[in-house]
């Protein structure tokens, strides 16, 4: 071999080293569907399915016909199984006004999600409705609005006790756990405290923390 033959082949050695070492590990094109939802999650959750329902005969409530699935921003999993029957009435009429209707535009998702918690009572009523904010947020719900909402369910909302001792034990992820008892609430919505606390809102913007002392503390 001459002496110049010894180089050329070594580089071409290596060369050919280095296209095998980027065949092995090839470059994805794109970004699957699960890492996308993934990567959407970080902050508000991410949802796996669109609701998709019908008009009962009553005229008032809709079944799911498809499943809805809502990962919040912990990791905890939501689901409105198909057969779920919703009428909003998981949040107070009043709040309709506010919010253009339960099943309308951004809130429709959370509001079919947080029916089917208000009705399950498989875990505590402020865990709903924190899973509601989070789920208002991911849908594209400004902060403001989801804040005031947030506001009112905490303050106006039809809770339930939980746990309770001598509550009907329910199935919750292959465990058995306490269905919460409901609490007679006496509390009517006040329009008047709701537009407060919305302006209050807007002008402060709140933590979560924040608006339930607020709301465990003012005047009924």
């Amino acid at each position: 071999m001459g002496p110049k033959k010894g180089p050329q082949l070594l580089a071409l050695v290596c060369f050919t080293a280095v296209l095998a070492g980027c065949a092995s590990h090839p470059k994805p094109d794109r970004v699957s569907v699960a890492e996308q939802s993934g990567l959407r999650g970080t902050r508000w959750g991410y949802y796996n399915g669109e609701p998709v329902t019908k008009w009962n005969s009553d005229g008032r409530t809709m079944t799911l016909l498809t499943e809805l699935r809502y990962t919040d921003p912990q990791g905890e999993v939501w689901v409105a199984p198909i057969g779920s029957v919703v009428d909003g009435a998981s949040i107070p009429r009043y709040l309709w006004s506010v919010m253009g209707g339960p099943f309308e535009g951004k809130y429709r998702n959370a509001s079919v999600l947080h029916d089917v918690a208000y009705t399950e009572h498989n875990r505590p009523w402020w865990d709903c409705d924190r899973m509601f904010y989070n789920a208002m947020r991911c849908s594209g719900v400004s902060a403001g609005e989801a804040k005031t909402m947030y506001y009112a369910l905490y303050k106006f909302g039809h809770h339930w006790k939980f746990p309770i001792k001598r509550g009907k034990p329910v199935k919750y992820k292959g465990e058995l756990v306490t269905r919460g008892e409901q609490i007679p609430r006496a509390i009517p919505v006040n329009p008047e405290q709701i537009n407060e606390a919305r302006d209050w809102i807007s002008n402060t913007d709140p933590s979560l923390e924040q608006i339930e002392q607020r709301a465990n503390t003012e005047a009924h």
